[in-house]
This record gives C-alpha cells, structure tokens and sequence, in this order.
C-alpha cells in the first residue's frame, strides 16, 4: 500500500490493438456482431452441442440480469463484448458436458464432501496465501488453476483417466495465462499464479451466471445489486456439484477434505454452510483501507481491458461500498456458527509470524502440522519467486481517504483487534458511535 498517490494504470497497446482489429473484422463481416442475448446464446450452444439438458434452469434467470445490465450499464468496447458473447459461451457449453458427466456417470453426485476447510476473508486479505499454504498439505484437496478455468473435462475423459490420452487444460489454461498477461502484465504481481497452482473456487460459481468474478471485471451494478438480494443456494449447490465432478476426474479419494476460498462466500455464507452444513471456517482480517485499495486495483485493471469509459473514482466508491458489505453479510453470519467450528487470523500476524500463525491453524483443525511444513515452505519460495514485482495501489487513486474508510468499517478494525497502518484515522465522532 502506498502512501503517496498514483496515477491508475492504462491498459497495454495489446487491448488497444485487438480492439481495434475487432472493429475493422466487424465492418468487412470477418468477425460477428456482439449479441449479448440470454435466448440467442444458450439456443446457439444448444445447437452446437446437440443438447438442451443444462441442469437447474435458475442460471437462466441470472443470466438474464447479468446480461441486461452488461449491455445497459458496462459500457464495453469492441474487445469487451467480444470476450463477453465468448465466456457466456463457454459456461453454457460447460454446464451441457457437466450434465452428461452426471448422466453417464451418476456415481459422481453421491460423491460426499466431508468437512471441508472454507477459508472466508475479504478480497486481498490474505486468503490465497492461506490456501495455497494448506493446499500444499497431502491430507487435503484442491482446485488447481485450470480447473478453475476448465472445471469441466471433455467427451472422452475416460481415455485420460485411463492413462491413454493427455489432458489439454493445463495447455489451455497457460495459453489463457499468456494471453493474459499480455492484456495485463500487472496481472502477475497483483495475483501470481500458474496451470497447477492452487485456485479458488469463484469460477464454478460463475458457472451459474451469478457472483463477483462478473463485477471485478465489467461494470455492472444492477446485476451486483440483484445477486446481492438473492439466495445463492442454486450457485452453490452446483458448484458442489462441479467439485464432485473435478474430485472424481483427479481420481481424487473423497475422504479428504476440500480446501476451498473465495470472497464471494462473505456474501454468502448462509448459502455455504446450507450446502456444506459441517464446513469447518478460517476468516482472515486485515487493515480496511489496504483490502478496499486493493480491490479496487484489481477490479481497475480488469475493467480497463474490456471498457473505454472506466471511473477510477467510480470503481474506488463502489468496491468501498462492496467491502463494507461484505463484512457486514459475514459478521451477521456468524453469530448463528458455533465458536468452536471457526477461528481468526490476521493478515500482519502471518507476515509477522506465519509458521506459528499456521500452527493455530492446524490446532484448529486438530491435526499435526508437521508433515505438512516441507511443502509450505516450498510454496514460500515459489511464491518469492513468482512475486517480481510488488503489487502498488493507492486509495488515493480511486478517490478515497483513510479515514473515509474507517468511517465506514471502524467498528470492524475495533471487534477484530486488526492492526492499521494510520491509527489517527480510526478515531473520531463514527468510531465513537460504533
């Protein structure tokens, strides 16, 4: 977190490039115009595919929203709806292969999902490094990245499973991950990963046209406020769903516990623990202006691929508002989860100390840490070096203060004892009434 203001970054020439391609393919009819249309999209994969059959039609709802408000509210460029019609695509293709998946092979929903370990914090509070350090325990299991990605394998598994064939994902996904960077280089200091690096869970949920990995990405605020207003049971039960099926293309025994994360579970809890009702919890707290800062730079840099009319003071606002949310959906939350099945770690207290900050952890979760220490401390490496270049951000850039922050999540920092960088901030006529 940087004290002095910066400049938001622009996007690269990459964008401005392919963009520019797209347009020009559009007025010689090499490159079909953008039809960001519920009924146009799933009949057009439904013909593709030669199916219909794409599980709990709820998602059809939710689409509906999601697409009103990209082509009301978003404001994106030729690149932008372009990837749009793509990824709509893709999600509707990969519900119609899960459903055949679960047709061919019913044994794949009584798969159970026993005790899994949900780590539950806001966005940039530490959570990725909380699950990449337990993914790195054998005892549990885990989405890797391209699963994330392409969590649904194609017709003809089998033949990988069988040891005849190779699975394409991990190939796709470092394309996707190339192509990426290319639109974003920040992408690697801001969330560094790779095709087999542990990921969390928030593509399956879109897999139901529903949640914030649409928000950090387009600006869409009637779709945030509908999501926000919903249960979003249907979402997680099919992302259970999807967990089954990926836990079963790994061969991936189903007595070990998932590792799962995502922010969207701040939102979500009541859904979460509906679906995974003996789910065992890790929240993670840090300072407030550096979690809203943030976000905020990565929703920034996403935005910009795909709009040319973005608001850095919009973007701040909004994910200040998110967050503030978020933490309040979650607080209330808890108070109907027994103590003894959560606990709370704190982002300076893993800088500070993470080996004995784990070992709470694991004291928690009643299991000996140490056979689990070896692969920590190789994701820590890995990790330093992946991570070139620091992540830079300022809440100055998106508009805000310190202290505009604290005004709003003050009682937060107070109830959860979390260290600030500006502790002056904290204090005045709001902490006071909190």
């Amino acid at each position: 977190m940087q004290n002095q203001p910066l400049t938001p970054p622009r996007r690269t020439r990459f964008i401005d490039i392919a963009d520019a391609a797209i347009r020009a393919g559009r007025k010689v009819g090499l490159v079909d115009p953008a039809r960001l249309e519920a009924d146009f999209l799933i009949e057009q994969v439904s013909e593709a595919y030669g199916s219909d059959d794409f599980g709990d039609r709820w998602f059809e709802g939710a689409l509906e929203v999601l697409l009103d408000s990209t082509k009301a509210e978003a404001r994106l460029n030729a690149a932008g709806d372009f990837s749009a019609m793509k990824t709509i695509h893709h999600l509707l293709r990969d519900r119609l292969y899960a459903q055949q998946w679960f047709d061919r092979h019913p044994e794949i929903l009584a798969r159970p999902i026993r005790n899994p370990v949900v780590i539950v914090g806001p966005m940039r509070s530490g959570t990725t490094r909380m699950h990449r350090l337990l993914a790195s325990d054998q005892r549990f299991a885990h989405l890797r990245s391209f699963e994330t990605i392409s969590p649904v394998p194609r017709p003809g598994f089998e033949e990988v499973m069988a040891g005849n064939a190779e699975d394409f994902r991990p190939k796709l996904a470092a394309r996707i991950m190339k192509v990426a960077r290319l639109a974003n280089p920040r992408t690697l200091s801001i969330h560094p990963t790779g095709p087999f690096e542990p990921e969390e869970e928030l593509g399956l949920i879109a897999a139901s046209m529903y949640g914030m990995k649409f928000e950090a990405q387009w600006r869409i605020p009637t779709f945030a406020r509908w999501s926000e207003a919903g249960s979003a049971v249907p979402a997680y039960r099919h992302m259970a769903n999807l967990l089954r099926l990926i836990g079963w293309s790994q061969q991936e025994s189903s007595l070990r516990p998932w590792i799962l994360k995502t922010p969207q579970h701040m939102l979500d809890l009541p859904a979460l623990l509906e679906v995974f009702p003996d789910a065992r919890l890790i929240f993670t707290h840090r300072d407030p202006q550096s979690i809203v800062g943030s976000a905020a730079s990565l929703a920034w840099n996403q935005t910009i691929i795909y709009s040319d009319d973005v608001s850095p003071n919009e973007i701040g606002r909004e994910w200040l508002r998110k967050t503030a949310l978020m933490i309040s959906r979650m607080r209330d939350a808890r108070d109907a989860i027994p103590r003894e099945r959560m606990i709370d770690v704190q982002f300076d207290a893993m800088d500070r100390d993470w080996r004995g900050t784990m070992e709470r952890v694991y004291n928690f979760l009643d299991l000996d840490m140490t056979p689990a220490v070896p692969g920590m401390e190789a994701f820590l490496a890995r990790s330093a070096a992946q991570k070139k270049t620091p992540h830079q951000y300022s809440l100055a850039e998106f508009g805000l203060e310190p202290g505009e922050v604290y005004e709003r999540l003050g009682d937060y920092v107070r109830t959860y004892g979390i260290a600030v960088d500006n502790p002056r901030a904290t204090t005045g006529s709001a902490i006071a009434a909190g």
